[in-house]
């Protein structure tokens, strides 16, 4: 069953975040994740506005999606981005 990764930021460090975005597709990829919403235009059509940039992403399944965070490429983007934005990030199973 496919699993998503849906991470809400607020980017506090523009240019080093930019250097985190370089390094994550790799990591994702790895382990057959592929990016489906990178940032882009968002409405909130119900509830308190969501003024956070918002990234989801699809693997295989959540053992996938798992795998991708605590990989090394990953740990090294982290670390990229320590510092340059605030994150919450989740793994649901989808449909």
């Amino acid at each position: 069953m496919a699993a998503y990764v849906i991470t809400r930021i607020n980017v506090t460090d523009p240019a080093q975040y930019e250097e985190y975005k370089k390094l994550s597709p790799g990591a994702a990829a790895a382990h057959g994740g592929k990016f489906i919403v990178r940032g882009g235009e968002s409405v909130t059509l119900e509830g308190p506005i969501e003024d956070r940039r918002l990234v989801v992403l699809e693997f295989p399944d959540i053992d996938s999606a798992k795998a991708f965070y605590d990989s090394e490429l990953y740990v090294q983007a982290r670390a990229v981005r320590a510092g340059a934005a605030e994150f919450q990030m989740v793994a649901v199973e989808g449909a």
